[in-house]
C-alpha cells in the first residue's frame, strides 16, 4: 500500500505532495530551546479522542506518517499508563529510516520511552521493557508501592516526580536535567490536562479525523479544576483527503 500523500494548505504557499523530510522540517520550524514540549492527538470531528475506546480508531494513514516523523524529532516519548496499556504500546523503536535520519540529526537512533504510572501497575516482563532498545525511564510517586518500585528498577530507570502524583511541571524538568529536552507527549488526556495546567505545554499537533463519533467518548485533554484558556498560534495545516494535520504553538 502507497503511503498517503500530504500537502501543505496553509501557510501560502501550498506545497503538494510533500516528503517524510520535508513533513519533519515542517514540524521543526519554530521549535524554541529545549525544554520544548509537543503533544500529538488525534479528534474526530466533534471532538471525540477514542473510537470504541481507542485512538487508532480515529487514526488514518496520514496521522501516522506524520505520527512517526514526530517520533524522530524528539529525545524522549512521554506516555501515560493508562494509555499504554489501553493502546498495547510494546517498545519504543522507530524504523531505520527514522534511525538514520535521527542520527543525521544528532539524536540517539531511538527516543527514550517515559511512562508516567503513579500506581507502578506495569509488567517489568513486557516488551516494552524486554525489546527496549534504550532503558525506558518511569515517572512516579512518592506514594508509589516500594515492591513495585524495586522490582521496575531491574529494567527502568524510576523516579519520583511527586509526592501523590506525578507533577507535569517536574516531569519537565527531570527529563531536560537528563539531556531529554525535546519531548514528544502522546497522551492521555488527563497526562495533556495536566502539561496544560502546569503551563509547560509549548505545542499541540492535532489530527483532525472526518467523522463524528457522539456518544462518551472523552476529549484529548482532561483535568480535575478548570483552568484559564490558553491561547495558540495556527503554525500550519496539512491536508490529506478530508484529513486535517493541524500544528499550533502557544501563544
Amino acid at each position: 500500500m502507497s503511503e498517503a500523500s500530504i500537502s501543505r494548505a496553509y501557510p501560502l504557499p501550498a506545497l503538494e505532495d510533500l516528503s517524510d523530510d520535508d513533513i519533519a522540517s515542517l514540524y521543526g520550524e519554530r521549535v524554541g530551546a529545549p525544554p520544548w514540549v509537543r503533544v500529538n492527538f488525534v479528534s474526530s470531528v466533534d471532538g471525540a479522542a477514542t473510537h470504541q475506546g481507542l485512538s487508532s480508531g480515529l487514526s488514518d494513514g496520514a496521522d501516522q506518517r506524520v505520527f512517526a516523523m514526530l517520533r524522530r524529532l524528539c529525545d524522549v516519548v512521554v506516555v501515560g499508563a493508562g494509555t499504554v496499556r489501553a493502546e498495547g504500546y510494546g517498545a519504543m523503536r522507530v524504523d531505520d529510516a527514522s534511525q538514520r535520519a535521527r542520527t543525521r540529526s544528532g539524536l540517539a537512533p531511538h527516543p527514550v520511552f517515559a511512562i508516567v504510572s503513579a500506581s507502578l501497575d506495569l509488567d517489568p516482563a513486557g516488551p516494552i521493557f524486554a525489546d527496549a532498545p534504550v532503558r525506558p525511564i518511569i515517572l512516579t510517586t512518592e506514594l508509589a508501592r516500594s515492591s513495585a518500585r524495586l522490582t521496575l528498577e531491574r529494567v527502568a530507570d524510576v523516579v519520583v516526580c511527586g509526592h501523590e502524583r506525578v507533577q507535569a511541571d517536574v516531569l519537565v524538568r527531570v527529563l531536560a536535567e537528563r539531556g531529554l529536552g525535546r519531548i514528544h507527549c502522546e497522551g492521555g488526556p488527563h497526562l495533556f490536562g495536566d502539561l496544560v495546567a502546569a503551563s509547560v505545554l509549548d505545542e499541540l499537533c492535532l489530527t483532525l479525523s472526518p467523522r463524528l463519533e457522539a456518544g462518551i467518548a472523552s476529549r484529548i485533554a482532561a483535568g480535575e479544576s478548570p483552568i484559564m484558556p490558553v491561547g495558540l498560534r495556527l503554525a500550519h495545516t496539512l491536508v490529506s483527503g478530508d484529513t486535517l494535520l493541524l500544528r499550533y504553538l502557544r501563544g
